[in-house]
């Protein structure tokens, strides 16, 4: 895991990575007081051709 803590005012602002939702391709986890964020990303292992468009899926 990494983490990074920066501090804001009387709040710290921590960035951490490889901690949490270990099945996507990159995740992080921003923290700011009682405030958490949860951010990943899925791609793909294969070049899908002829696709002019990025398909989002949720």
């Amino acid at each position: 895991m990494t983490s990074i803590e920066i501090p804001i005012r009387d709040k710290s602002f921590v960035i951490e990575t490889g901690k949490m939702a270990r099945q996507a391709d990159g995740s992080t986890v921003l923290k700011y007081g009682d405030t958490f964020v949860l951010a990943t990303a899925v791609a793909s292992k294969t070049e899908r051709v002829g696709i002019d468009f990025f398909p989002l899926t949720i």
